[in-house]
């Protein structure tokens, strides 16, 4: 069956790929953020066991953004270790509060992963530290489980669109990163009914 989630991240660092000496954040949950918070969710290590899996994405609130000065790790001199010395520098970060958004998950093996894993009270899940959104030290404040969606209310999905002015990565190469997949969007106002198997907004994760 396809499920849905609510999602709330009381503070949360979306980076943008190529931000340097202001780490920028995206003002939107990235596809491919989601996707890895999903894999984190369910305890799956391998994020290509679910190529193909189909998302919609909606935000439920407008977060704040601010700006913080935090200590950042960088590799200029490889014969230190990391947070040592040339390896720490000082920048400034944009982190968002107050992120509430939710995901649809089309019928499929990761659909039906994250609805055993609410069934079995998380039993089922395997999963190093706590779960996160975005970067590690970032925590999930609440997950509610396919909630009774109010179709009188509305959110902002996120839908493809060649002239959006959200450029977003749809699949992240973490190693080179001219594997990474991007798609431009556009933020749409609409209900928050359940979506139509073959509605346009549906975003597929794949490379």
């Amino acid at each position: 069956m396809t499920v849905s989630l609510y999602v709330s991240v009381p503070v949360c660092g979306l980076r943008k790929p190529y931000a340097r000496e202001l780490l920028e954040s995206e003002r939107v949950p990235p596809p491919s953020t989601v996707y890895g918070f999903l894999l984190s969710l369910v305890g799956e290590e391998d994020r290509r066991r679910y190529i193909g899996t189909r998302l919609k994405i909606c935000l439920l609130s407008t977060p704040e953004v601010s700006r913080i000065l935090r200590t950042v790790w960088r590799i200029k001199d490889k014969n230190l270790p990391q947070g040592v010395g040339k390896n720490r520098t000082p920048d400034y970060q944009e982190i968002l509060t107050g992120l509430e958004f939710a995901v649809w998950v089309q019928k499929g093996e990761l659909a039906g992963r994250i609805a055993e894993a609410f069934a079995s009270g998380h039993k089922s899940v395997r999963r190093f530290g706590g779960l996160s959104f975005g970067e590690s030290k970032d925590l999930v404040d609440e997950i509610v489980f396919c909630p009774d969606w109010n179709a009188a209310n509305e959110g902002k999905w996120l839908v493809s669109d060649p002239e959006g002015k959200y450029a977003l990565p749809v699949w992240a190469d973490h190693v080179a990163s001219a594997g990474t997949r991007w798609r431009a969007f556009s933020l749409v106002s609409d209900t928050l009914a359940h979506p139509l198997k073959n509605d346009l907004r549906w975003i597929e994760i794949a490379p």
